[in-house]
């Protein structure tokens, strides 16, 4: 009976025990070539409510474009950081717009950066001469996600760039530990259209040429346990050895009851 057993625990372990080598491997598989590459900076974002916008206005009358700046907009020179942006940038309010001084709402909603720079040059045109004499700079104030699951630090980032990956993204976050699932990361994000959710798997190089690559302001990632951890087994082969060891100490002192 005891050997039955044991081998029925053999089982188990080489079953469902430690997490294979090719779940944990980062990008395998051939290199890509470039031009199989997507060139996803070529589609530029379109806002969303609640995305902080940092908008620098000049021109040879600064006296005059001193009007339309924001009475925070100057901050360690001009080099607003972290919390700093909440009250020195333009928020997107619920309805999409954003609200500069002495001019009209400005619907921003769906639209991308360039387009709100022209929109803003518009709007200073009943107060400037020549619109040529005018510099409009318009530029999401950082690129803010939500990563949760199993990270080293999960919560709410900010990385102060154009451009952010998942790599990226994770790596900000602690890297994945031994008991994420790098096969099924999940991006969570909201579109005009509703909430959609994306996979990408970060064991293969074809992640390189994924579709969500690059990360939008405000998506939501979750790095879901490996079933491993969810039934408790263990990840590695050590703390697998040390249940089946437990299990069978267990079975033993009752047999011996």
């Amino acid at each position: 009976m005891l050997q039955k057993f044991s081998v029925f625990l053999f089982l188990i372990y080489t079953l469902t025990s430690c997490v294979a080598h090719k779940n944990i491997v980062y990008f395998q598989g051939e290199s890509l070539s470039e031009n199989r590459i997507k060139e996803i900076n070529n589609k530029p974002y379109r806002l969303q409510v609640d995305d902080i916008l940092r908008i620098d206005i000049k021109s040879l009358d600064k006296e005059m474009v001193s009007i339309f700046q924001s009475s925070s907009s100057s901050v360690s020179g001009g080099q607003a950081q972290g919390g700093a942006l909440y009250f020195s940038g333009y928020s997107v309010d619920k309805q999409g717009f954003i609200q500069l001084p002495y001019l009209e709402k400005i619907n921003v909603l769906g639209y991308t950066t360039d387009e709100i720079e022209y929109k803003i040059k518009e709007g200073l045109g009943k107060y400037f001469k020549n619109l040529s004499d005018i510099f409009v700079a318009v530029k999401l104030a950082g690129i803010r996600y939500t990563i949760i699951g199993e990270v080293g630090s999960s919560g709410s980032k900010i990385l102060f760039q154009n451009n952010v990956n998942i790599v990226e993204a994770i790596a900000n976050s602690g890297d994945i530990g031994l008991t994420g699932d790098k096969k099924n990361i999940e991006i969570i994000r909201m579109e005009i259209d509703g909430v959609k959710k994306f996979h990408v798997d970060l064991t293969q190089m074809s992640v390189f040429n994924s579709d969500v690559f690059y990360i939008q302001p405000n998506d939501i990632i979750n790095v879901p346990p490996l079933k491993q951890k969810t039934i408790g087994t263990g990840v590695i082969g050590t703390q697998t050895f040390s249940t089946i060891m437990s299990v069978l100490s267990v079975y033993l002192l009752i047999k011996t009851l």
